[in-house]
This record gives C-alpha cells, structure tokens and sequence, in this order.
C-alpha cells in the first residue's frame, strides 16, 4: 500500500531486530522491518556460536540469523533489504527514508547494533574467524590450551584477557601505551595471572599468516620490530555504535550509544533502541535478543494508546 503507515518499523536485522520483530508481529503489530546487509548482524561473522541457549551443539551465526528472520517472517513480518538514508523521528508518522523510498509507522524501533573497531591493518577483514576474533566469550573456546594475544588497555581488553587466560595456554597483551586504561580493580588480577604477558608501547604492524594467522609483527615506539608467535589475536579496542543517523534527534551517552534503559524507551516517545546500539552493561546476543522482546512489549503498549489513521 502506498503511503502505508505500519504499526513499527525496526530498523536492523540482527538478532535485537528480529526477535522484536517476532514479538511485535505475533503481538498482532503490522510489522516491517528494515536491513541493509544479510539477517543477523555481527552474528554473521562468527563461525560457531556456543553459548546461545537451544543449540547444544552450537550453531554459525549466518544460521542463527536466518533462523531468527524465518521465525518471524513466519507469523508476518515483512523485511525489505534496504538501507536507512535518514529518519524523521518526531514527526508523527515517524518517516524513514530509504534507497528504496520512504516508509512510514507509529513506532520505530532501532536495533542498528555497533560494530568492533578493527585495526585497518592489510588482509584483517580476510582472517577474521580464522586467527582473528573479537569477542572472547564468543571464540575463546576455540583457543584452549593455545596461544592468544588481545590488543588493547581498556576495561573490554582486560576483561578478555582475564577470561582468555583461564583457557588458553599464553596470553600477551599488546597496548600502545606503558599502562593500561582499565579500570583498576582490573589491574592487580591482570598482574597476578601467571600466563600472562605485557608487551608495552607496541602495535601489531603486520599479519604473519599462511591459510590461518601464525602470529604478528609488532612495532615499539622506538621503532624497533618484533614478531611473536600466535594461534589467535582478540582485538578488543572499542566499539563504534551505529547511531550517526540518529545523533540529532536521540540522547546518546558519551560513548555515542542511544541513551535507553532497561526498557529500551528514548527521549522520544514511541521510539526504542535495542541491543547493541544502546547504552547497557553486557553487549551478547543473548541480550540483544531480549531487548528485542522489550521493545517490541512498549511498541505495542504505545500503539494501544494512540489512535492513528492507517495510510498516509
């Protein structure tokens, strides 16, 4: 229909998209939803997923997305692969401008997720999955009893370093800088892991790989070269949430993720943000999903509410 105005429209296809799309369209919500990629988001780049409840044996992400998109495609979701070009979130209807036109709902629901940093260093895109990870509580078990490095000084490096030392045989951490930028209840349990090694002032300047990473050539600040051997390398420098789309219209912290709580409302009524682009404590796609439910619980909620014609 022409000038439609769905009930919501969620604007991602990760696995905080898709399960507030399942929960949204079963909740009787006509339903759209947005995704610029391939269903499943930063799942799809993971090759075996452990620890999502209801696959004992484990399941790829590219899987798992596809999965989540047939659940709720199921009971009537539409999904358009497109990409968002700019929104209007205080309008009312809400408009969402596309390469593929403008759409229009009564409620908007963001589960665009945020993406890890990555070190730009020459063929990165090309090992990830085989050497290069960077999520420990994800690929970690891959590693244990091996040889890993995580890159990076902050609170996310030091909590992968800690966990990955509890599975693998030696971890190094790699920071540019002489200290790291953790927070300091981290630091006395990093000193104290016998496995653990710190290589300071130093950056990876090139992949040693032949059909899977064997290690990386390290730089110091004086210039100086050294290689070290590896089965893998987490790299845990941050993430870059993506919200840029959304800047001038939503409260973001100050790390740039949509400032929403538990219950995934905006400073905008009617608006909610899912998963990875908000602000939370714990970024997996376990978390993600729930949210995805919340959101599409206060969508409905918000509905009810409001009386709005059904074309525009």
């Amino acid at each position: 229909m022409e000038n439609k105005i769905y009930d919501t429209i969620i604007i991602g296809g990760g696995p905080a998209g898709y399960t507030a799309a399942l929960y949204a369209v079963r909740a009787g919500l006509d339903t759209l939803l947005l995704e610029k990629f391939a269903a499943g988001g930063q799942m799809t780049q993971t090759q075996q997923i452990d620890n999502y409840p209801g696959f004992h044996e484990g399941i790829d992400g590219f899987t798992l997305g596809s999965k989540m998109q047939q659940g709720a495609e199921q009971f009537g979701t539409q999904t358009i692969q497109t990409e968002a070009l700019s929104v209007d979130l205080q309008a009312m209807p809400r408009k969402i401008t596309s390469d593929t036109g403008d759409y229009y709902a009564k409620t908007v629901i963001i589960a665009t997720g945020a993406d890890h940093k990555h070190l730009g260093i020459k063929d990165e895109e090309m090992l990830i999955g085989r050497g290069i990870a960077y999520c420990a509580a994800c690929d970690g078990m891959f590693y244990r009893d091996k040889t890993v490095a995580v890159v990076g000084g902050g609170n996310s490096a030091a909590a992968d370093a800690l966990l990955l030392s509890k599975i693998c045989r030696k971890v190094y951490v790699i920071h540019r800088r002489e200290t790291l930028r953790a927070a300091k209840i981290y630091h006395e349990s990093l000193m104290k892991t016998e496995n653990m090694e710190f290589i300071w002032n130093s950056q990876v300047e090139q992949f040693m790989y032949d059909q899977k990473l064997r290690g990386v050539l390290l730089k110091n600040k004086n210039g100086d070269s050294k290689e070290i051997k590896l089965d893998g390398l987490f790299i845990s420098i941050g993430r870059s949430p993506e919200t840029k789309l959304f800047k001038e219209q939503l409260m973001l912290d100050d790390l740039g993720y949509i400032a929403a709580d538990e219950t995934t409302k905006t400073n905008l009524p009617g608006v909610f943000a899912a998963g990875d682009v908000r602000t939370k404590a714990v970024r997996q796609i376990i978390t993600a999903a729930a949210d995805g439910a919340v959101a599409a619980h206060f969508a409905e909620e918000y509905v009810a509410n409001k009386h709005l014609p059904l074309s525009y």
